[in-house]
């Protein structure tokens, strides 16, 4: 059986191969699962969403650098994986749906409560990811966290009090790893609120396939 460094090597030329037929970015030869966790400070269930769709999208564009070098055969193996190393993949999800049963069908935003409210202890995401092809059963968790504490998210809701936009504010992490599309709406009491619109990940590139144990079921009980 082969080890993990000869499974990553062929993992690698793998991806080269498709570079070098397609123009695609690496994470368009996954598919992904996100969910999304509202855990709260008291002992109220958590709320758990699905993402009803993932879209990958590149941060920063190296391609047409390796599929030039693959071509002309200037790239080693360790010289094309240090410019795949300096890519970032977005992963915006536009679109969830609730995991209650006694919840049907998906929204077209989001339009979760963010503030004032301070219930929320912090909003967690879990990625799951597959290589196209494969079966549902083969989607396993990406070794990342994803994770946004109402401390941290709620000075910089406090901040945007002063702007006037109404959608488009993004808001992120610590980490810049998870970074939330704001609405802001004024109720008639002419009060602000902060709801949540979208969520966009942030995984470097050379993280696609670094998967942990665990299938979607056995990583979302704690949260049903």
């Amino acid at each position: 059986m082969a080890d993990g460094s000869s499974r990553r090597q062929a993992t690698l030329f793998r991806l080269r191969r498709q570079l070098r037929k397609k123009r695609e970015s690496l994470a368009d030869q996954f598919e992904f699962k996100m969910y999304l966790v509202f855990l709260f400070k008291d002992e109220k269930r958590p709320a758990l969403f699905e993402m009803a769709e993932v879209v990958p999208v590149m941060t920063n564009n190296y391609e047409e650098s390796i599929l030039r070098g693959v071509k002309e055969e200037a790239y080693s193996l360790e010289s094309s994986l240090e410019l795949l190393e300096k890519d970032v993949v977005q992963l915006h999800a536009p679109r969830y749906q609730s995991m209650r049963k006694d919840v049907i069908g998906c929204t077209q935003e989001m339009d979760f409560f963010l503030w004032p409210r301070n219930d929320i202890q912090k909003i967690v995401c879990l990625l799951f990811s597959k290589w196209k092809g494969e079966g549902d059963e083969c989607y396993k968790p990406l070794k990342a966290d994803f994770e946004y504490h109402h401390s941290d998210y709620e000075r910089q809701l406090i901040r945007l009090l002063a702007r006037k936009d109404k959608s488009g504010l993004i808001i992120n992490n610590p980490s810049q790893s998870m970074f939330l599309f704001i609405d802001r709406q004024h109720l008639p009491s002419k009060s602000i609120v902060f709801k949540l619109s979208s969520v966009c990940l942030y995984l470097p590139q050379d993280q696609l396939t670094h998967w942990g144990p665990g299938t979607i079921d056995e990583l979302l009980a704690p949260y049903l």
